[in-house]
């Protein structure tokens, strides 16, 4: 999460405004994204949906017992130095350039078949093995940015993005499955997911300054309305949002869940590192 953020914003205001459409919301769901291995199993207690990474993360076990729907953390658009298959995708060919935002993290030529290949039969498997319910698909605004940015050089990357969403639920038809953003395809493929991640759809953080701000209003509304427009392409697709606040501004934190769960969406507010459990206020 956060790596494509940047690039997102780029590109985001070139994209047309579309149809708002008013969706449901289970108010019982909670959700909320957490990458660390620290934390109990009575931490997650108040949520129904986890999104955890697939090396550093809880025991998943104790997790499922209690019925918890488990979503593994998997990078499409980027291969990140840490992983343990980095090495064999710079090997072949398949890496572009560092995310200058992402130390550490490379953008992937997703149209080549072997990418497909390692995700479709190494990556998911892999996480599905350790206990997970789905996947959380991260990253693809990236490969769409650098066609956007470099049209002939990188042509074909939005549709890659588009083929390799629906290869996966076509391989794994019964998982859960969550995309980030990755906005300008949404509605080729709103029918091959589960639910649709909007990060920082409100409120951000903003590395120059170190601190956590608003989103521009323009930018906010053009958002709801690629979230909400997605829905009208699948009515049974979830919205789920995550936003990013200072922990200790309980009231700050308060307003963001009460406006996104006005726009219909589950939301979840957390700091910019998503290594802590961050509870929603009782205000």
């Amino acid at each position: 999460m956060l790596r494509g953020l940047f690039l997102f914003i780029l590109c985001l205001a070139l994209l047309p405004a579309s149809f708002a459409v008013k969706t449901g919301e289970e108010e019982s769901e909670r959700w909320l994204a957490y990458y660390s291995d620290k934390a109990s199993p009575q931490d997650f207690s108040a949520y129904t949906l986890l999104v955890l990474d697939s090396d550093y993360r809880p025991e998943l076990a104790p997790l499922s017992e209690h019925g918890k729907t488990l979503l593994g953390y998997l990078s499409l658009g980027e291969a990140e130095q840490h992983r343990h298959y980095f090495g064999e995708v710079r090997e072949e060919g398949l890496l572009l350039g560092e995310n200058p935002y992402w130390e550490g993290s490379y953008s992937v030529d997703i149209r080549e078949r072997i990418w497909t290949e390692r995700v479709i039969y190494e990556l998911i498997p892999s996480l599905l093995h350790q206990g997970f319910d789905g996947v959380f698909l991260d990253t693809l605004d990236s490969p769409l940015h650098l066609e956007w940015k470099e049209p002939e050089r990188y042509q074909g990357m939005t549709e890659a993005a588009v083929r390799l969403v629906r290869t996966i639920r076509k391989h794994y038809p019964h998982i859960k499955i969550m995309l980030n953003r990755a906005y300008e395809i949404l509605p080729q493929v709103a029918g091959d997911i589960d639910i649709v991640l909007g990060e920082s759809v409100y409120a951000d953080y903003d590395f120059e300054n170190k601190s956590y701000r608003r989103v521009p209003k323009q930018l906010y509304q053009r958002q709801l309305a690629y979230l909400k427009e997605a829905v009208s392409h699948n009515p049974a697709l979830k919205v789920f949002t995550l936003d990013y606040w200072e922990p200790h501004d309980h009231e700050g934190i308060a307003a963001i869940y009460r406006e996104q769960r006005a726009n219909g969406f589950i939301p979840y507010v957390a700091t910019v590192a998503l290594d802590r459990i961050v509870p929603e206020p009782r205000i």
